[in-house]
């Protein structure tokens, strides 16, 4: 089929009846030629000039029909399928890191943004969330901090929803699966004039789960979720378009699916009444005592303005976004009740961005624009002692008095045999003897401690003001120069409340005492940033829309407040204090302590430079496109998450002092047997090791491999089309019969991954196959999918904690083989 009648098609699907988008999309599927889904799925693009292939930057674009075979549902699902992007599932919906070309972040500040149809999704808590209705998702990487602000250092993520101008009808999925599976999607897509269109959305997911908590039976990874979204859409003849959008999601989740990991000699070592005897190596199934759980409720709006002139355009998206969540997590993962974090968010978040652009193809191509947000974050995040934990610490105590004790009483009894005569050896270990049946003839020395909850309210509101600029020269026919600049200045502000309180109950020598330690923390303190991002990139055209490409970009991520690690503090301060208290003590904190403890608290931000070159090439018939990079990358201040330095009470984020990445990445999509089989490849290798590290990290890290970072990620699709009823793709009023069979296999792999700083635990290289056949009989799919098909045990994460006084390590064992079927109507 040639060019024109493929666009004559489409222009054909998108102003006359439904059943021709369906055909639309056949037509696609069918065609000899690799299209580029920006050519076919068409977005407003407030801020770039050119399509993404045109830019020097490293992209790569989903739509719909790969989504849908991918059978995506979360941003998760497409880790390793994109080029050095990594995002495991860690257990809920609250975790969402992602890991890219060397960076990332388990807490706090994110190191990619993600925009949902122009939306910026401000909070880290936030950015995992379902999809669906999503018609193209884009996934840049390298730093997009020039037009895109803060917190896209290592990239930025587009997702868009279908437009109701272009496609109306009713879009239905219905979805089973093991592990009990099961989901209902509807959409409708309502063109009401040629000035007015509107989309009404509505979702339920949820899921048994792959895992049981051994100490209870429940699921450990059981949710259920659903929600609702609303856009609007209305445009004047007088190139005015307004867009309302409005997405809820509600989420309630079994959490944290941690188990104990055992190593052959751990097992090996275990005494026969250990309960770690018998047991076999690696991961162990859930056992907590008390089940974690995640809720959340989350909604975003947006509201976008644009105004087209025959020359630019102008828009304004001003949003806001509400979070509401609750996180009960059992800190130990254990069957014993050593302790629980309870935490609360509340955030509001209002952003307005404004942009101006040029649309006239010109030798200078330009864009300015400007972003306001203010972020509103109270959280309250109670610490709770369990019993084992108490009693812990009771014999941490009382060992330590009884020894100090013993080792007063025995220097004394020592010096007066070594005055009667006897040597020096023999009168320690008399006076040892000796000491020891004083005190138990006196009583002995029994401490018990009892710690109280430690509460804990952090108001951390953020603002942000930022003016940016990018524009792009026609040097020569084939030469183009990209030059940004950005602006940004942000102040973040931690006001807190905290405190924690232990009763003592003191049995020495016969003397009984019950003091009270009591450590109380209220203050406030505020940053400022300020940072200047620049970029320069140079881009070579070469023909069939071929191009080679360099750029050169700063990347940013922002710092602030650690407020987990409050709780390891107040412990740390008790901990010495209880070591000799014998009466009530009120902990007093002078202004020095109080600015020690804000350098404590505080994380620098993290900026680095980033280099890469690259290539973007097209077949002489566009039968295949490939894209090449190779990058490098100088990070200072490293973000890193590591336990509280104390006892391992929550996760801190710290700075090491600098790391290296170099990478190199490759992808391509083609296909081949006139059309009928098309396929997609992606390879990357990342070394990202620190080069130097900050003197407060004991270990020697230098050289280390930076965790959580796969060195290699590959992702490949192949799929094959059977055209069972070729007549019926072009005939739109032929009665619903199976028309076309596409069957495909999908196959991603990543690793090895380093779970700590020292590289001491790690996940190899492993891969995880997948399958579908999806049936098409014109206005009902049904597609068949798997998941790891060989059922290969991996572990998406692991962490070590130090909670009950012993460094144990814990994993979360990935999805297991997992089977289902969609079924999609369209009327």
């Amino acid at each position: 089929m040639t060019r024109n009648v493929f666009l004559l098609s489409c222009l054909l699907a998108l102003t006359s009846s439904t059943k021709m988008s369906a055909v639309c999309k056949d037509i696609v599927e069918d065609s000899s030629r690799v299209y580029d889904i920006e050519e076919v799925v068409i977005v407003d693009q407030p801020k770039e000039n050119l399509r993404l292939r045109q830019q020097p930057l490293s992209s790569t674009t989903f739509g719909q029909n790969q989504l849908h075979l991918l059978n995506v549902g979360s941003l998760h699902q497409l880790s390793a399928f994109v080029p050095s992007f990594a995002m495991p599932n860690y257990g809920s919906r609250y975790t969402s890191s992602i890991y890219i070309r060397g960076i990332g972040s388990r807490v706090y500040s994110p190191a990619m943004g993600i925009y949902l149809d122009g939306m910026p999704i401000q909070s880290k808590s936030a950015l995992n969330f379902h999809i669906y209705n999503v018609e193209r998702i884009d996934i840049l990487r390298g730093p997009q901090s020039t037009l895109y602000g803060t917190n896209t250092e290592g990239g930025l993520i587009r997702l868009y929803t279908r437009n109701p101008f272009n496609y109306q009808g009713t879009d239905i999925k219905l979805s089973i699966g093991t592990k009990f599976k099961r989901e209902f999607e509807a959409v409708l897509y309502k063109k009401q004039s040629d000035n007015f269109a509107y989309s009404l959305a509505a979702f339920y997911s949820g899921e048994n789960g792959s895992f049981k908590n051994k100490f209870n039976g429940e699921y450990a990874s059981l949710i259920n979720e659903f929600g609702s979204r609303a856009k609007l859409l209305w445009r004047t003849n007088t190139n005015w378009n307004f867009m309302l959008t409005s997405d809820y999601q509600n989420t309630d989740q079994n959490a944290a699916p941690y188990g104990l990991f055992l190593t052959s000699e751990q097992i090996a070592q275990a005494p026969i009444t250990s309960p770690l005897f018998g047991l076999k190596p690696g991961t162990q199934a859930p056992n907590q005592n008390r089940q974690s759980s995640y809720k959340r409720h989350l909604l975003n709006t947006g509201f976008g303005i644009k105004y087209t002139a025959p020359q630019f355009e102008i828009n304004s998206m001003m949003t806001w976004q509400f979070l509401k969540d609750r996180m009960l997590m059992d800190v130990d993962y254990l069957p014993k009740d050593y302790l629980l974090l309870q935490q609360k968010q509340k955030q509001n978040a209002l952003t307005q961005e404004l942009t101006i652009k040029n649309t006239t193809p010109a030798t200078w191509n330009w864009t300015f624009g400007a972003i306001a947000t203010h972020q509103w974050l109270r959280t309250e995040s109670p610490v709770v002692f369990g019993n084992d934990m108490n009693k812990h610490l009771s014999q941490l105590i009382t060992q330590y008095a009884y020894n100090g004790i013993l080792k007063s009483m025995a220097a004394g009894i020592a010096q007066k045999l070594i005055q009667n005569g006897m040597s020096p050896e023999q009168a320690q270990l008399a006076a040892l003897v000796t000491a020891r049946t004083m005190i138990q003839a006196a009583g002995g020395c029994n401490i018990t401690i009892n710690m109280s909850p430690i509460p804990g309210t952090f108001q951390t509101p953020s603002t942000n003001l930022g003016i940016f600029h990018e524009s792009n020269i026609a040097l020569t026919r084939r030469l183009t120069a990209t030059i940004g600049l950005r602006y940004d200045i942000s102040r973040i502000e931690i006001d807190y409340a905290t405190s924690a309180r232990a009763t003592l109950n003191e049995q020495v020598m016969g003397v009984t005492l019950t003091p009270t330690i009591t450590s109380i923390l209220r203050s406030n303190e505020s940053t400022r940033f300020k940072h200047i991002l620049p970029k320069a990139g140079l881009l070579y055209k070469l023909p069939n829309q071929s191009n080679i490409y360099f750029t050169c970009a700063k990347g940013y991520r922002a710092g602030g407040y650690n407020i987990q690690m409050f709780a390891d503090i107040l412990q740390a301060e008790l901990s010495a204090v209880t070591q000799t208290a014998r009466q009530d003590i009120n902990i007093a904190h002078t202004p020095e302590q109080y600015r020690a403890l804000a350098e404590t608290i505080t994380y620098k931000p993290e900026t680095s430079w980033n280099y890469e070159i690259g290539a973007h090439l097209n077949t002489k018939n566009k039968q295949l496109h490939v894209d090449l990079a190779a990058y490098y990358a100088r990070i200072r201040n490293q973000q890193i998450s590591v336990m509280a330095s104390n006892y391992g009470f929550g996760r801190q984020t710290t700075n090491a002092l600098r790391s290296n990445t170099f990478g190199i990445e490759t992808q391509l999509r083609g296909n081949a047997l006139d059309g009928k089989m098309n396929y997609a490849f992606s390879y990357a290798f990342a070394r990202a090791r620190f080069t130097r590290t900050n003197a407060s990290i004991t270990a020697p890290y230098h050289n280390k491999q930076t965790p959580f970072i796969p060195r290699h990620t590959l992702g490949t699709m192949v799929d094959y089309l059977i055209k069972v009823d070729p007549a019926a793709l072009i005939n739109p009023t032929a009665k619903m019969h199976l028309r076309t069979l596409t069957v495909g296999l999908n196959l991603s792999a990543n690793g090895p991954i380093y779970w700590d700083m020292a590289n001491t635990i790690r996940q190899n290289f492993y891969a995880l196959l997948g399958a579908h056949a999806d049936a098409n009989f014109g206005v009902l799919h049904l597609n068949l999918w798997i998941r790891n098909l060989t059922d290969t045990r991996h572990n998406t994460f692991a962490i070590q904690s130090s909670a009950t006084g012993t460094r144990l390590t814990f994993a979360q064992q990935g999805h297991p083989f997992q089977l289902g079927l969609d079924i999609m109507y369209h009327f």
